[in-house]
């Protein structure tokens, strides 16, 4: 793969086959001395990983990791974390991994020295000034997956776990300040996570894409951002190998968490509950209820949809543009329904419930009310 480059938007991004090398330099540059390197328990002890922690000791370091990470992180993880953290004496963190292992990496670095409970920074108007600035340590993330595009965000998915609903902290100093983007570290991932988290990068592009609220540039982003999942998913599920793929996908699920800043919609708020109650993989969550949205969304999205499908070199307008999903999902061997995800439909109140108080829900082109999403539930089964 010949695509190296340096980007600073929205943050510095190292982005190259190979450029995991750098990360004692990103630490540097941060002022990092004792980093925490937070990764979920299924990476801690692949070779991606030991890598890092070599590099990390190499270079006078340390190797401290925390791994007890669960696929949709809680409150009980956060305290794990942050007593590890604390008690390694650690300046910063590096937030190492998928969705789960970045946003409770971010989260810890976050919480670490603030006086007030997690919650109390949920994304909800200005809540993020509550919390102090200045104790909120350093943070160098590193993808090993292409979907959430956390390592460019400035929140983090949290779930609380008495209630069992998925909170979004956030604060503009979650945004992590290096990231390196090296796809060689997604060449291993299994076929199923490739599917759900490019699919997760798809969710995130075609809901920001759709949201009424005005944002050109996230705009424009969410578009190239499809058209790069559409042209190099099926390549990087395909071949697993395929470097160029896998770059490209890097740079999909980046973009796709850039243009969310417009706003998500009803598939996230549907698949944030169902996660948090079912622990299911948020990406394939997603992929299972696109149909559904596209259909429930169709009259506020039909032209918007029809122009995307242009770009994307697809014909037939809105129809088009829809059976082209179903076609990817049955090419990456998505399941057609949430009880294949082993959701239960009895659950189907209490879910709708969770999912018009989800703060993506505003972003979503048709309101949400209860009645609607019931359907929308149903449809998806």
């Amino acid at each position: 793969m010949s695509l190296t480059a340096n980007w600073s938007y929205p943050t510095a991004i190292k982005f190259g086959a190979g450029r995991i090398k750098e990360l004692p330099q990103a630490c540097e540059a941060l002022g990092l001395k004792k980093p925490l390197l937070v990764t979920d328990a299924g990476l801690a002890t692949l070779p991606i990983t030991q890598n890092a922690l070599a590099l990390l000791e190499s270079a006078g370091l340390g190797n401290a990791i925390f791994s007890d990470v669960k696929p949709n992180p809680d409150d009980t993880n956060l305290t794990a974390g942050i007593k590890a953290y604390i008690e390694g004496g650690h300046d910063g963190v590096i937030a190492f991994g998928g969705g789960s292992g970045l946003d409770l990496g971010k989260l810890i670095a976050f919480m670490a020295e603030q006086t007030r409970p997690v919650w109390d920074f949920e994304d909800i108007g200005d809540w993020w000034t509550r919390a102090d600035a200045s104790k909120i340590a350093p943070i160098v993330a590193v993808p090993t997956t292409a979907g959430t595009g956390s390592e460019v965000g400035r929140a983090g998915v949290l779930t609380n776990s008495a209630t069992h609903v998925k909170k979004i902290i956030f604060h503009p100093k979650l945004l992590p300040g290096v990231v390196i983007c090296d796809p060689e570290l997604t060449v291993g991932m299994p076929r199923i996570i490739t599917a759900g988290t490019g699919m997760d990068a798809f969710a995130h592009c075609l809901e920001a894409y759709s949201s009424n609220f005005f944002h050109p540039m996230s705009h424009g982003i969410a578009l190239e951002g499809m058209r790069l999942v559409k042209e190099y998913l099926p390549r990087a599920y395909a071949n697993g190998s395929d470097i160029e793929a896998r770059g490209q996908m890097m740079a999909a699920a980046a973009m796709g968490a850039v243009s969310f800043q417009k706003g998500l919609g009803a598939v996230h708020a549907l698949s944030h509950p169902i996660g948090a109650v079912y622990n299911t993989h948020h990406g394939m969550t997603n992929a299972v209820v696109i149909p559904a949205v596209l259909r429930f969304n169709r009259s506020a999205i039909e032209d918007k949809i029809a122009r995307a499908a242009a770009y994307l070199g697809i014909s037939g307008g809105f129809d088009g543009f829809y059976d082209y999903v179903l076609d990817l999902r049955r090419e990456l061997g998505v399941p057609d329904t949430l009880t294949a995800l082993g959701v239960a439909s009895d659950r189907i109140d209490d879910l709708s419930a969770m999912a018009i108080e989800d703060p993506s829900a505003g972003g979503n082109p048709v309101t949400m009310t209860l009645e609607n999403t019931k359907a929308l539930f149903r449809d998806c089964f």
